[in-house]
């Protein structure tokens, strides 16, 4: 896969946490927002807004190049005035995706890899179905039956569909902000969603557009993206009339994740077969129930 990976992974990596924050968990309080950039605010020039969209768009190729890093990832879910927060931390492969990490969801911990695009999450004792430890689901196959194919937000974009969905008008520059440690840039982004692969079906699951705030250091490596996605779920058709008239339900959803510690050592390998429930088909059915509902 190479380079051109990257925004799979990275993408990969959101929605396990996602998938933390909302299949695993409910709802809680949590006021946190993720974003502590510094710095005032640019108004660049022509020339200055056209280097900020080179930069941006060429992060994804040299954050690649560096194969592995730690990576922290944190998933705010709110909805109707509830949030709730998965905190996680481990190790990503720039190349093909693989990932070992360790995820805090509502003061439990879940151990959870993600090997050739397949998610595998560790529950706590007694909370796995089919009494095993692990549960997995195909992101893949998630992805193909949502109409998306394996650039859509459930496996999303790679680098290169996002480079062409970004132009000058979407790069803004925020100012600087120290993250980890390291001196970065802060770019604000909009992404156009039509443009990107399976744009239609993209579309109708988050809007016309992605935001997304990415952090880069001195030698243009990515250090830390924010996705901020507004999920629109549908009322239920089996809901009463006095109901059917409500306005659907908005989930907001941002993860943010940083990375560093470039070269680091990564084993990702699957768990044993026997102890392991497929929750594929599970996944699938809730995304045809939700698909049927749009």
């Amino acid at each position: 896969m190479g380079r051109a990976g990257y925004g799979r992974r990275v993408c990969a990596l959101g929605v396990t946490g996602v998938l933390a924050g909302t299949m695993l968990a409910g709802c809680g309080d949590d006021g946190g927002t993720g974003d502590d950039a510094r710095g005032s605010s640019a108004k660049p020039g022509a020339g200055a807004q056209e280097q900020g969209t080179r930069a941006v768009r060429s992060a994804y190729d040299k954050t690649a190049e560096e194969d592995t890093a730690r990576v922290k990832l944190r998933v705010q879910t709110s909805a109707q005035g509830a949030s709730e927060s998965a905190n996680g931390q481990g190790a990503v492969d720039l190349d093909d995706g693989d990932s070992v990490m360790t995820l805090t969801v509502r003061g439990q911990r879940i151990e959870q890899r993600v090997v050739d695009q397949v998610l595998y999450q560790k529950m706590p004792k007694g909370q796995a179905p089919g009494g095993k430890p692990w549960i997995k689901i195909d992101l893949g196959k998630v992805a193909d039956r949502q109409g998306t194919g394996d650039q859509s937000m459930s496996d999303p974009a790679r680098s290169a569909a996002y480079a062409k969905a970004i132009t000058d008008k979407d790069v803004t520059r925020k100012g600087t902000a120290t993250v980890d440690g390291v001196r970065t840039t802060h770019y604000r982004v909009s992404v156009d969603v039509a443009e990107l692969p399976g744009g239609d079906t993209l579309r109708r699951q988050v809007g016309p557009a992605l935001p997304m705030d990415v952090w880069l250091d001195d030698e243009g490596r990515m250090r830390r993206q924010q996705i901020d996605m507004t999920l629109k779920a549908p009322p239920s058709e089996q809901r009463s009339s006095a109901d059917a008239s409500s306005s659907p339900q908005k989930v907001t959803v941002r993860t943010v994740m940083e990375f560093t510690d470039f070269g680091t050592e990564l084993e990702a390998d699957a768990p044993p077969a026997g102890q392991v429930t497929d929750m594929t088909g599970k996944a699938l059915e809730q995304g045809k129930q939700g698909k049927g509902r749009s």
